[in-house]
Order: C-alpha cells, then structure tokens, then sequence
C-alpha cells in the first residue's frame, strides 16, 4: 500500500487541528465553570519561558496552513496573530481547517522531493517536501497541540488520552 504526500499530511492536519478545537472547548467549559475568565485562560503557560496558550494554537494552525501551501509549492496565506477570546481561536483553527481543505491531492501528490527552504532566526533550513513533512511540519503540528493540551490539563480541564486522539470523532 501506498501512502501520498496528500493522505499523509491534509487529512493529518485536519484531524489534529479539529481535536486541538474540542480540547480548547473542553478548556473552556472548565474554566467557565470555575469562573475564569478567557484573557487568563489564554494567557497560561507552564512555566514562565513558554508560550502561552494562544500562541501554542496560533503557531499549531501555522504549521498546518503553511506546511500544506508550502507542499502545493504555493504562498501560504498569512493568519494575523490578534486573537484574544476562545471564540476568536475557534474561529482561526476553523478558517484555517477550510484553507487546508482547498487543496487537492494532485497540488500536493508528488511534492516528496520538492525544495523547500525556511529562513528561520536561527539560519536557513533546507528540506525536500518529505522531509520537510515528516521532520518539520508533522513534529511541529503536535508539539504544539499536545502544549496547548498540557495547559489545559494543568489548569484542571477533564481532559484524558482520548479528547487528544479521537476529540470530535468520539
């Protein structure tokens, strides 16, 4: 059996992107319950040199929206970071869940050995579409909602395994 660029990366991102939604409303009913308010909530961390939690869903729909248009060999659409409710952030994993879904396979089929380069602070990074997936994009992309999670988590929402894995698929 073979596995496409495509299958291995839009459906992937879409699944991840709509489980960070349910863990994030998960956290919100947590919080409402408790009597937290949304600009606390999105602003915890677990320690004080990490991102806070809206970065961590802001960076997590990043990796998505620009791994997938990078992989089509297009410019990514640009998401501004200024959201400050859960509503907001709900409203950008949806938006960029629908971007992902406007690509075909055939845009992203065949993009294994596509050039992709990234200038980062640290320097440049270089990848074929391949690597750049399954090294870059994919640890990324889960790294980022598994924080967002963790955060959630520590803040007490009643969250476990299976919101991670299965969230609106349960």
């Amino acid at each position: 059996m073979t596995l496409s660029m495509y299958q291995a990366s839009v459906p992937v991102f879409e699944r991840a992107l709509s489980n960070l939604l349910h863990v994030l409303k998960k956290g919100e009913a947590h919080a409402k319950a408790k009597g937290v308010t949304d600009e606390v909530l999105l602003g915890t961390r677990l320690i004080p040199d990490m991102l806070p939690l809206t970065k961590q869903v802001q960076i997590a729909c990043d990796m998505a929206a620009r791994g997938t248009a990078r992989l089509a060999g297009v410019e990514p659409a640009s998401f501004e970071d200024n959201e400050t409710t859960l509503e907001q952030l709900y409203a950008r994993i949806e938006k960029v869940i629908a971007y992902i879904k406007g690509f075909e396979p055939a845009q992203i089929d065949g993009s294994e050995t596509r050039a992709i380069e990234l200038k980062m602070r640290s320097g440049e990074l270089k990848f074929t579409g391949q690597e750049y997936l399954l090294t870059f994009i994919v640890p990324n992309l889960y790294f980022h909602c598994t924080t967002t999670y963790v955060i959630l988590r520590e803040a007490g929402a009643d969250l476990g395994k299976t919101d991670f894995i299965a969230g609106a698929q349960q």
